[in-house]
Order: structure tokens, then sequence, then C-alpha cells
């Protein structure tokens, strides 16, 4: 008999791509039946699942109660939250509580927690205000202290954040701004594309994974590499502009501001991941099935915008 596999995030980027990737495996969609979370069974995103023969199951993150009936039954969860929901990073973690104190109640066998580096760990202080990343990392420790068979799972810089960082200029110009040398590596990642990509390993290879942390990025790209990339893709003219961190924060709501900037200087002094980050998305990359989706594909795909 197939095992549940229960899919928080189910309409959303990281948890779409699991449950398309695992209804379209060969082993796993023999090897698992899926469950997905959703607050809002009765919007289209949630009935399409129902179509391809998803249980869909109401709950809500803030209320312990009801992940029971969520979570109930699975041998293998995957979770994601969404620290931009609430930009609180108490209630991302205690939302990330919930699901482990569950999980470890109902007796999951394997819980893939979507993760990211604990930034003020990482930089021994130096870099203290990024609370999404380290929200999730506080949860990923609460996660091992329980016990739970778990695997993490790191995603790197987002792909589609790129159109919102490069707009066109009057002159039809695009510039990409950012407050790092053009040479910087980002490690970068099309999680609609991928997240399922990398969850259908871990799966594949639960007993050599429980435990492991997994970096989810397809490659390293710089900045430099990112606007000659798209060039070359679109025919259109694009450039780099390093911009001091001052400056570069001006154009950003104060409330995130320093935030980002602190974002972007984890990856130019510590790699996005920390110690590993080559040998890591190396390692991840080379586990998969199926190529993940590097920039130029991206850009083929995604076109001028």
């Amino acid at each position: 008999m197939s095992k549940l596999l229960t899919v928080f995030g189910a309409t959303g980027t990281q948890g779409g791509s699991v449950i398309r990737t695992i209804l379209s495996h060969p082993v796993l969609s023999q090897q698992f039946r899926l469950r997905a979370i959703t607050r809002d069974p009765s919007k289209p995103s949630s009935l399409a699942l129902q179509t391809r023969g998803v249980e869909v199951v109401k709950a809500d993150l803030n209320n312990k109660h009801s992940l029971i009936t969520a979570i109930s039954g699975s041998h293998s969860v995957f979770a994601v939250t969404n620290f931009w929901e609430t930009i609180s990073k108490s209630t991302e973690i205690q939302q990330g509580r919930n699901i482990a104190d569950v999980s470890a109640e109902t007796g999951v066998e394997h819980l893939i927690w979507s993760t990211l580096p604990h930034v003020t760990k990482l930089t021994e202080g130096k870099l203290p205000n990024v609370p999404h990343f380290d929200g999730k990392a506080e949860v990923d420790e609460y996660i091992r202290n329980l016990g739970i068979p778990m695997t993490s799972f790191v995603p790197g810089f987002y792909m589609s954040n790129l159109p919102g960082m490069m707009p066109k200029g009057e002159d039809g110009t695009y510039t990409l701004s950012w407050p790092v040398p053009g040479s910087t590596k980002f490690p970068l990642f099309s999680p609609g594309d991928d997240t399922g990509k990398f969850v259908s390993s871990i799966l594949l290879r639960r007993e050599e994974m429980l435990g492991g942390r997994v970096f989810g990025a397809s490659g390293w790209w710089s900045g430099e590499e990112v606007v000659e990339t798209f060039q070359r893709v679109t025919g259109e003219k694009a450039v780099y502009k390093e911009v001091p961190g001052d400056v570069w924060k001006s154009f950003l709501p104060e409330a995130v501001a320093q935030e980002m900037l602190e974002n972007f200087l984890l990856v130019r002094d510590y790699k996005y991941f920390g110690p590993g980050a080559e040998e890591g998305v190396e390692m991840a990359v080379g586990m998969l099935e199926e190529k993940p989706v590097g920039l130029e594909e991206f850009l083929k795909k995604k076109g001028a915008w």
C-alpha cells in the first residue's frame, strides 16, 4: 500500500513543485499518495489538485489542533512557511514548531523542512538583521532537537526575483543594481521548476539523507554573468551597476532595507550557504535524476520583461 506524503504550501511555489513532480514521477507516484494542505480548499488551485487525485485538507498553521487532522497518517511531510505573509519572525517560528510538534505526536517518519541558513550565527553576529532566514533556521534546530527523522532542504537565491531587480530604463537599457561587486557569485534556483526535483532525490534516498542538508541551486552566477546571459538570450541591452549599500537601501522600504542589504552581504562574504557551499550545491545537483533549470533556460522561458 502506498504511503502518505503531506505537502504544506501546496498551492504555492515550492509545495506546488513538489506535488507536480511526485505526480509525474514513475516511482514516487506509486510509493506515495498525496495530501495537499491549504487554508482554502475551495479556491481554483486547490480544486485543480483534487481533479488530479490529490487529497486536499484545510488547515491553519497558527492553529495546532487543525494540524492534527492535516498530518495524521502521514509517513512523510514536506513543510514550508511564508515569512512575508506576516513579516513576523516569532509567528513563523511558532508555525514551524506547530508542524514539528504535531509531526512528532503523530509519528511522522520523515519531515523535510524547507529552511535557510541562520545568518546571525553563521556570521558570528556581523549580520544580525535577516529574520526571514534566522526564523526558519531556528525551527530547523527545534525539529532536530525533537528527534524527528528529518532532512533540511535549503533553497538558494530565487531566479524569479531577477525581473523585479532589473528594470528597463527609458533608454531601453536594463540595469541590475546590487550592493555587491559584479563578480559576486549567487547560487541561483528556480523554485517552481526545481523544488520537486530536489525533494524527490531526498525521498528516494531517505536513509542516506536523514539528518542531512540539501542545498537547492542549479549553479553559481555573478551579477555580471546574469547581465551577459540576459543580453545574449533576449537581445536586449543590459548593464550591471554596483551601488553603495546606503544608497541601495534608500531604494527599498525602510522596514526591510537593512535586511535585504545583509542578505546580499551574506552572499558576498559567506557564499549564502556558509562553509561547504560549492561542494554542497555540486553534491545536491549530482543526486538529481533530471537536470535543474539553469539561468539561460530560465531566461529563455521568461523572455525580456
